[in-house]
């Protein structure tokens, strides 16, 4: 089943355990799903779950579902109500605490689950960088973000390198989920297991140590990073962490807290050790209900006269500027959308208050975006259909998960439907999923073309 030299390393690790852990690695994959909290409350969609649901231990939002459930297809996850995402994955993003008004990066991001995660705990308050270094895999997380409708979301396509020289000690916090072997993810990705090799294992832990060291140089003094892999390999885990403590003498790891089934990390792995190794959180899938996944909570020396970061920011257009938008958000919307405005071409979007300038940077998605200017009137986004709640529109077209008319819209067709002419927020359940236009008793679809089944 395994490859024969990363065999031979898990039973020396493990040791008499080892046969539980390999019982455990040709078992069923688990399932989990994470509860969006801009769409709803866990006690809410609980009360109207349409799956069999248990709760994942170390996230409050995280459920496992049941093999014969099929979340993905259901129009609540074309609306945003969730994210599909491994249990173990769930943990890294809950042990960097990030809060409300911070500066947050998630350095490593793609495909975004945690990011979107970051972003329910900002409470749609501060300033979320998301960057992916592949511009594939980037294209995937901003829809992601979109999906979910994250407001403060800057999504880049940047190296990390490039990053550190344009936001030193900029962020409060950083989550560096690394690039890895993928030893984690061997029971559900038949490639991981057939690509492996020592070799790669090397590979990886040279360009965690590279990732590490930008991403240390864009912590601000006091701040807090968290180190994830999704890897068994001590090389890319406690070895990783260790190399990174003696180059940086300037921080500390952080005691994370350990689940029922977690396990600290094991000194003896490796060579050269850190102190309070033990600090640190391994999951093994023989042990918890969930794949194999690794964190590091690692913190920044505090010091006076703290953060070099000294970048002007975003000033946006006035809003003179931006009078189809205003004109569309008096006739359809309960609120105006606070932030900075910001025109990319034809396409108007709303960045956070205090941005720092964006020129210079593969930007992919900075911040909401609104909609395009289209000869003196304003055609609204998707990203701001799913942003909005349904108190938050003027106009509304509810449907059930079952009517036929939801999936009639998720197919792109027209709708008949009676009311007042304009824009509409149609729902699922109560959770927007996208825009139709009314006029003559026929709802006009503006779904995405691209999304349509």
């Amino acid at each position: 089943m395994f490859p024969q030299e990363f065999e031979n390393r898990m039973r020396e690790m493990l040791g008499e355990v080892y046969p539980e852990f390999e019982t455990s690695m040709e078992g069923e994959t688990c399932r989990g799903l994470r509860i969006n909290p801009f769409k709803t409350s866990r006690e809410d969609f609980l009360e109207n779950c349409p799956f069999s649901l248990t709760p994942v231990p170390w996230e409050e939002k995280g459920f496992y579902f049941d093999a014969g459930d099929a979340p993905g297809v259901h129009p609540f996850h074309q609306a945003g109500v969730y994210y599909i995402q491994e249990p173990s994955a769930m943990a890294p993003g809950g042990y960097l605490e990030a809060k409300p008004g911070e500066r947050v990066l998630d350095l490593c991001a793609a495909p975004g689950g945690k990011t979107t995660q970051l972003a329910g705990a900002m409470e749609g308050e501060g300033i979320l960088f998301s960057n992916e270094i592949h511009p594939a895999r980037a294209k995937i997380l901003s829809e992601n973000v979109e999906r979910m409708g994250i407001k403060n979301a800057i999504v880049l396509n940047e190296t990390p390198e490039h990053l550190t020289g344009r936001f030193p000690e900029y962020f409060d916090k950083i989550l560096v989920d690394a690039p890895c072997s993928g030893e984690g993810m061997f029971r559900k990705n038949e490639t991981a297991r057939r690509e492996w090799s020592l070799e790669n294992v090397n590979l990886c832990a040279d360009r965690q140590d590279k990732i590490l060291d930008c991403a240390a140089g864009m912590l601000r003094p006091g701040g807090r990073m968290v180190y994830s892999t999704c890897t068994f390999a001590p090389e890319e885990n406690e070895g990783s962490v260790s190399r990174f403590l003696k180059r940086h003498p300037d921080f500390i790891l952080i005691e994370g807290k350990k689940y029922p089934g977690m396990e600290g990390g094991n000194p003896l792995w490796v060579k050269e050790p850190a102190e309070h190794l033990e600090y640190t959180v391994r999951l093994f899938p023989h042990k918890v209900k969930g794949e194999g996944h690794f964190a590091a909570v690692l913190e920044k020396a505090d010091m006076i006269g703290r953060g070099r970061f000294r970048e002007t920011e975003e000033k946006g257009v006035k809003e003179k500027d931006c009078k189809a938008f205003l004109d569309f958000a008096r006739e359809n919307l309960n609120i105006t959308p606070k932030g900075v405005y910001l025109y990319f071409g034809e396409q108007l979007y709303l960045l956070p208050e205090g941005t720092p300038e964006l020129k210079g940077l593969k930007v992919l998605r900075p911040g909401l975006h609104l909609g395009t200017n289209k000869k003196n009137r304003f055609e609204p986004s998707h990203a701001l259909a799913l942003s909005l709640t349904p108190k938050e529109v003027r106009h509304l077209a509810d449907f059930s998960p079952e009517d036929k008319e939801i999936s009639a819209y998720l197919n792109g067709q027209t709708l008949p439907f009676q009311g007042e002419k304009g824009w509409y927020l149609l729902t699922v359940g109560g959770y927007g999923i996208g825009w139709g236009k009314l006029a003559g008793n026929i709802l006009k679809n503006h779904y995405p073309k691209g999304l349509r089944r």
